[in-house]
């Protein structure tokens, strides 16, 4: 990997984080990341990097499956009578999710979408394996195991869509 392919990392103070990479080709792009879950994907000029060309805001949703195309993180497939593709992703919970400070039961998530959250990253630990009971809280990040379309479901589901 060359030296350009590697990301810079800006604090926005008030407003989240700005990544920025150029590509190998001179190109400049960034992510900003909002603290409050919206993303916009931005394309400056090479000579300006503060010049915006163009941005593209992406939801939740579409920020996941975004990366999702980008880098791949697939299981290897479940085997036997038929294959199934499985992905993982990391579905954060904002403050405008209608499910922080309530509990994993509360989502019913398996049963409507077929996809499982199997573990649960929050600043202070992990939990694995969470039981019905176990109580969301903003910033939390759950991770979603299922079919593209189930773990797309679930991140619909957390972020109120």
């Amino acid at each position: 990997m060359d030296a350009q392919a590697h990301p810079t990392k800006t604090t926005l103070p008030g407003i989240g984080i700005r990544y920025d990479l150029v590509t190998r080709s001179g190109k400049h792009v960034s992510v900003v990341a909002h603290n409050d879950g919206r993303r916009f994907l931005g394309f400056h000029k090479p000579e300006d990097d503060d010049e915006c060309q163009a941005s593209v805001p992406l939801g939740r949703g579409e920020a996941a499956a975004l990366a999702q195309l980008l880098v791949p993180q697939r299981i290897d497939p479940v085997r036997g009578e038929m294959e199934i593709d499985l992905v993982t992703e990391h579905i954060p919970v904002t403050a405008m999710s209608p499910y922080s400070g309530r509990t994993l039961g509360d989502t019913q998530a398996r049963s409507r979408t077929g996809a499982s959250i199997v573990a649960v990253l929050r600043r202070t630990g992990a939990t694995p394996s969470p039981t019905p009971d176990f109580r969301f809280a903003t910033g939390d990040t759950l991770v979603v195991v299922g079919t593209r379309e189930g773990v797309d479901a679930v991140a619909d589901l957390i972020a109120g869509g």
